[in-house]
């Protein structure tokens, strides 16, 4: 890996985060000579205050991490998930009657899915960035400030006033993506008007690998676990409230944390410091133009309630790094529409329909009326009762359904 500011290369991704390095690492190790520029410095995005979020890899998203090179520094850092309980209550009340099993052991694969700190996730991948090839280049911290298609050739200006061109250039700078917004793709979307509250809670008794998904009236309420006896809480709440449990303090967020927490791991409190998200949908039209493609959030934004978000996100990459990879051996324009509809097509449909999924969730779930309580009950029980369509489900969130791309199937590029 190299820190220079190169004037030309084959691919520049524009956005360095959990989906941007490792899409990076990627090409260059496919040989492209790839720039990666992030606003914020490496040293920023990983302290513990900066992002106190846990994301859920699928075995799948692991198998890539292995071939990038991260896997190894994630050692000591991944707890596996061995069951995963959802169900639907009302806070402080008893669970609903029937609930959604996923079990582990069932299928025989291993775990369903390793949940990891998203802070050690980037820790990893800045570690793997270093052992990277030469035809990697991290540029940080530096703004990409302007942006030109220069036909055979696109420009990313930084605000030093460098300027770098590439075949192609990828914006994976997120749901605000000011590179999607330059290249005219535009989104259909809409507020959930809730907001995701994260905290980290430590507990008396050990959790075993379990993860909890309780779906409340004001939105699904997740406890997952983490290594040692700690679990993150990720819970919805119309925004309003959840603003007003922000603003709680320690002792007062404490008690909101207990009353849908509940007691089942014995003593618990909230440690460390607390994060609030707004939630929402949203959704590119298209994923490409001649010369650019949009990765991860900048491509779609979905409800956290199904944990799918970076799984997502990096089938994104695997499927671009592949798709230009052939490309460039073939000796073509690895930034022509041609090339570029190739991925647009193997990836829209999947996220359009998980982002739909989730979406139509969250509005059955995220209410208090009693028919639809009753509907949603037995739906939870029938599915359990149904080996064939669990075991489905088990498949697709572990990432082994429909074309995988090979980074995730453990194969290199």
């Amino acid at each position: 890996m190299k820190k220079d500011l190169p004037s030309k290369v084959d691919v520049i991704v524009v956005g360095g985060g959990l989906v941007g390095l490792p899409l990076a690492l990627g090409l260059a190790q496919a040989g492209l000579e790839t720039a990666v520029i992030d606003t914020l410095s490496p040293e920023e995005v990983i302290r513990a205050e900066f992002d106190g979020r846990v994301s859920a890899l699928s075995p799948a998203s692991l198998a890539m991490f292995a071939q990038l090179g991260l896997r190894p520094h994630l050692k000591g850092q991944l707890q596996p998930v061995m069951d995963i309980l959802v169900s639907d209550g009302r806070p402080g009340g008893a669970a609903a009657p029937f609930l959604l099993h996923f079990d582990a052991r069932e299928s025989g694969e291993g775990p369903l899915m390793f949940m990891a700190e998203n802070r050690h996730i980037r820790i990893a991948a800045q570690k793997a960035a270093e052992d990277a090839p030469p035809e990697l280049h991290l540029i940080a911290p530096h703004a990409a400030k302007g942006f030109q298609n220069k036909g055979a050739l696109f420009e990313v200006t930084l605000g030093n006033g460098h300027s770098i061109e590439a075949p192609l250039a990828v914006a994976a700078d997120g749901r605000f993506s000011r590179l999607r917004e330059f290249a005219g793709l535009k989104t259909v979307g809409w507020s959930y008007k809730q907001k995701g509250i994260v905290t980290t809670v430590e507990h008396e008794r050990p959790h075993e690998g379990v993860a909890q998904e309780y779906f409340l009236p004001s939105g699904p309420f997740a406890v997952l676990p983490m290594t040692g006896n700690r679990s993150s809480l990720v819970w919805t709440e119309e925004a309003e409230l959840a603003d007003a449990i922000m603003g709680l303090n320690e002792a007062g967020f404490a008690r909101e944390c207990a009353k849908r927490f509940g007691d089942y791991l014995g003593a618990h409190k909230p440690v460390g410091p607390r994060w609030s998200h707004p939630l929402g949908l949203q959704l590119a039209h298209d994923y490409v133009v001649e010369r650019i493609a949009l990765a991860g959030d900048a491509a779609h934004a979905i409800h956290p309630l199904a944990g799918q978000g970076l799984n997502w996100g990096l089938k994104d990459a695997a499927a671009l790094i592949e798709i230009t990879a052939e490309t460039a051996r073939a000796g073509l324009d690895i930034g022509s529409l041609a090339a570029l509809e190739r991925y647009q097509s193997w990836r829209r449909f999947d996220a359009v329909s998980l982002a739909l999924v989730t979406d139509g969730l969250n509005r059955l779930f995220s209410n208090d009326a009693a028919p639809l309580r009753l509907v949603r009950d037995l739906g939870l029980g029938i599915v359990n009762r149904l080996g064939p369509a669990r075991r489905f489900l088990m498949r697709e969130a572990a990432g082994y359904t429909g074309d995988v791309p090979k980074l995730l199937k453990g194969e290199p590029v």
